[in-house]
């Protein structure tokens, strides 16, 4: 059974295995068909990565499911809802947080200003707060009254995290949230994912390096050319080179 309601002191709460299914996803920009036939689960509380080279379809799936891309053919559902023909803020509404590649803060916006835009137009529970976006991010806080344009690679980075959260997701799609990073910051958010998954949030992430991965993943989906070459956990590949040479290799 893939999902159920149970009662716990007269609340009820959404219980579920499988939170995100992704079932035989065709996507398309304009005539160029990008994913085939794509088929990737993830369970709830679970970190699960999209690995693979630039140019996959990592991205496409991850628009995909946010609603910004539609695909032409297939199922996307959040916790047993159909998502396929939602509109983003729809989706971001049933608790979907989507980190974009290449960040896109609000440069002339402070710290403060980019987490308040972001509490704004969520309907959900307020479970994310400044205090406890700052408790995990702490020098947000530091700088909070510094303009997004104004802050480090990495800082940027924990904003654009931080300013998903404020929407309260559920499930966290993120792209390549550790790309070009020093190995300092990459490490600091390797830690910060981690301590996400701890307190239950799903997440998905697009990375195209399997070490980058390796801390905070549980399982991960090989992707060649939008289609899935590999599926398991993400520690099985250290046993598998050949497949790592021949679709993460450079």
């Amino acid at each position: 059974m893939r999902s159920g309601i149970i009662a716990r002191s007269r609340e009820f709460t959404w219980v579920t295995k499988v939170m995100l299914e992704a079932d035989d996803v065709n996507t398309f920009y304009g005539s160029s068909h990008i994913l085939f036939g794509m088929t990737i689960h993830v369970e709830s509380a679970r970190a699960v990565c999209l690995l693979g080279r630039n140019g996959v379809g990592k991205t496409t799936m991850l628009l995909s499911i946010m609603g910004l891309v539609r695909p032409q053919s297939g199922s996307i559902r959040f916790k047993g809802t159909e998502l396929v023909g939602k509109k983003p803020f729809a989706i971001a509404r049933m608790g979907v947080g989507l980190v974009p590649e290449g960040r896109r803060i609000f440069s002339k916006m402070t710290v403060r200003e980019n987490l308040e835009v972001a509490i704004k137009g969520s309907s959900l529970t307020s479970h994310w707060t400044l205090k406890r976006v700052y408790e995990l991010f702490p020098q947000l806080e530091d700088r909070e009254n510094h303009l997004g344009g104004m802050l480090s690679g990495g800082e940027q980075q924990m904003l654009s995290v931080a300013r998903a959260l404020m929407g309260n997701p559920e499930l966290l799609l993120l792209d390549e949230p550790l790309e070009g990073l020093s190995p300092l910051i990459v490490k600091v958010l390797q830690n910060q994912i981690s301590e996400l998954k701890k307190q239950g949030l799903t997440i998905l992430l697009s990375e195209q390096s399997m070490v980058a991965t390796l801390a905070v993943g549980d399982s991960c989906y090989i992707i060649d050319k939008g289609v899935v070459c590999f599926q398991g956990a993400i520690a099985e590949l250290k046993d598998k080179k050949d497949i790592v040479e021949k679709y993460l290799g450079v």
